[in-house]
């Protein structure tokens, strides 16, 4: 009778750690987790759509940032512009017809 029991016991145990690992595998990839070999390193897929993919998303972040960099630009100008004084401005003007530094 204990063998029984024991190895009831054993199997209901064995069967919650597998279905413990396949529902935690499941919640990893559902989250964009990457999956993992034994040894605990990260396995990604390897196909050429995905790396092409990566590619063109690296370029178009490139792309991004450089069009950021430039809205920054134009933004603070658009600033100093905003809240500079009509006065400052006006003499700025002047002393770039004239050709003279502004002070």
């Amino acid at each position: 009778m204990p063998d029984l029991i024991t190895t009831e016991l054993l199997t209901v145990i064995g069967i919650a750690g597998v279905a413990g690992w396949v529902f935690t595998t499941w919640i990893r990839v559902k989250n964009g987790y990457p999956l993992e070999n034994s040894w605990g390193k990260a396995i990604y897929p390897k196909n050429d759509q995905a790396i092409e993919r990566v590619k063109l998303l690296t370029q178009e972040n490139a792309e991004l940032r450089a069009e950021l960099g430039s809205m920054k630009d134009r933004l603070a100008n658009v600033e100093r512009i905003v809240t500079d004084s009509g006065y400052q401005l006006t003499h700025e003007i002047e002393n770039l017809r004239s050709g003279k530094d502004a002070n």
